[in-house]
């Protein structure tokens, strides 16, 4: 019984489904930045705040907040793209390595950052995405995954500079802490485990 719900949760999703929710996501996060836009950049202040305790919260709002529209629209594609496919490789699984990439990059953006520094953009879950499709065929051993993963290093792998910090007023370090999120979730959901027979 257990394993047979363990197949259904992990089953791909239908590319027009994975579609759908990915869209939803999209339109939200310009939905929102119009709010923020009309509101002259009120929600903005609900980004994460380093080392302030009562704003860990945000962690999970700040994937949500853009700076303005060319902020949104800088990540807009990759979300779409990067999203969709994650998504198309089993619901179960985009939820989780989603919440690993958010809590990891969130986490690294309030620690590592300076004092007073806001943090904001779906840009750490991006890197999280991006490095989880890249290596999950890696720990899985599946030719597939890995020929994917080629695929898409070539059409991204540039933006993984993005964890260094070579650019002012770019979290290098939600990005670093994303893409660490996105490997760990790699390894937890698809790394091969040793069979161990029972007598």
């Amino acid at each position: 019984m257990s394993s047979s719900l363990a197949v259904r949760s992990n089953a791909p999703v239908a590319p027009r489904q994975a579609a759908i929710v990915v869209g939803i996501g999209v339109a939200l996060l310009w939905l929102i930045e119009l709010v923020d836009q009309i509101t002259r950049g009120s929600l903005d202040a609900l980004g994460i705040h380093s080392w302030q305790v009562w704003s860990l919260p945000s962690i999970f709002l700040a994937p949500w907040l853009h700076a303005d529209w060319a902020h949104l629209s800088a990540n807009t594609l990759p979300f779409a793209v990067l999203g969709f496919l994650v998504m198309i490789g089993g619901a179960v699984r985009a939820v989780l390595s989603t919440l690993w990439s958010v809590v990891v990059s969130g986490l690294s953006a309030w620690l590592l950052s300076a004092p007073n520094t806001i943090t904001i953009g779906a840009s750490g879950l991006i890197f999280g995405w991006l490095t989880y499709l890249l290596t999950r065929g890696l720990f899985a051993r599946n030719g597939k995954q890995i020929l994917l993963a080629v695929v898409i290093f070539v059409v991204y792998g540039g933006i993984l500079w993005g964890v260094f910090p070579t650019q002012a007023g770019v979290s290098w370090q939600a990005h670093l802490g994303g893409a660490i999120g996105g490997v760990l979730a790699a390894w937890s959901l698809h790394r091969r485990r040793t069979a161990r027979a029972h007598g």
